[in-house]
């Protein structure tokens, strides 16, 4: 099985990395996609540089390696929708299990806000990840969800991509994964002090009036894919 799990920034992304990969039978990949998206677009990310020089930037190139065989029975794939620029080749994700990680628009430009300036509705990925399911179809499932019922939530995905579930999902070891992107020491502190999934969240952030029209925008992509989301 090659599950590509499509999420936007701040969602619960990493973690879930971290859960699959602390099963057995998975291999992991953290946004390989990432270097091909700063090379076309131009994007200005913290550690361009970093990332340009770590990952190949021919998306070609690297659809061939979300293909490639691996050493486990199983391949997990974090991917952000909006990596994926026109032009870019998505017949690799045909064949994969297609699972669409959701969070509310707030709790996301609240989070990508205190890691970088002024995020943009192309940063959160909004509008990339329903585009993404209306093409490719999948599962949809929800981060605040999962934080509120791990082991419920991960069961119940499990069996919706008929995958038998592993306790081991529920916790990992503490510190950076070998598979980390090289972004990981400006991202993932959280996520590296963890041995499981946090808790369930608290209300929803109050978000400046700066960023209110960025959430206004993003919200009807949200809503649409939190209608079909499981559990």
């Amino acid at each position: 099985m090659r599950i590509a799990m499509w999420s936007g920034p701040r969602n619960l992304s990493t973690a879930m990395m971290y859960s699959f990969g602390a099963r057995k039978d998975f291999s992991v990949m953290d946004e390989p996609f990432y270097a091909a998206y700063l090379a076309k677009s131009g994007a200005d990310h913290p550690m361009r540089d970093d990332i340009l020089n770590s990952q190949p930037t021919d998306p070609t190139e690297v659809a061939l390696q979300c293909t490639a065989r691996v050493a486990t029975p199983h391949l997990y794939m974090k991917h952000m929708p909006h990596h994926m620029l026109a032009g870019f080749p998505l017949e690799w994700a045909q064949d994969c299990v297609n699972v669409h990680l959701i969070r509310h628009p707030a709790r996301v430009i609240a989070s990508y806000a205190a890691k970088r300036e002024a995020p943009t509705l192309e940063d959160i990925g909004f509008v990339q990840q329903h585009a993404l399911y209306e093409k490719l179809g999948g599962i949809v499932i929800d981060s605040t969800d999962i934080r509120a019922r791990p082991e419920h939530m991960l069961r119940a995905l499990c069996a919706a991509i008929d995958l038998p579930f592993d306790p081991a999902m529920l916790h990992w070891p503490s510190g950076p994964r070998e598979e980390d992107g090289v972004w990981a020491a400006h991202w993932y502190g959280a996520v590296h002090r963890s041995s499981g999934f946090a808790g369930a969240e608290g209300k929803l952030p109050v978000i400046e009036e700066s960023l209110a029209d960025l959430l206004d925008a993003a919200q009807p992509y949200y809503g649409a894919l939190l209608e079909r989301k499981i559990g």
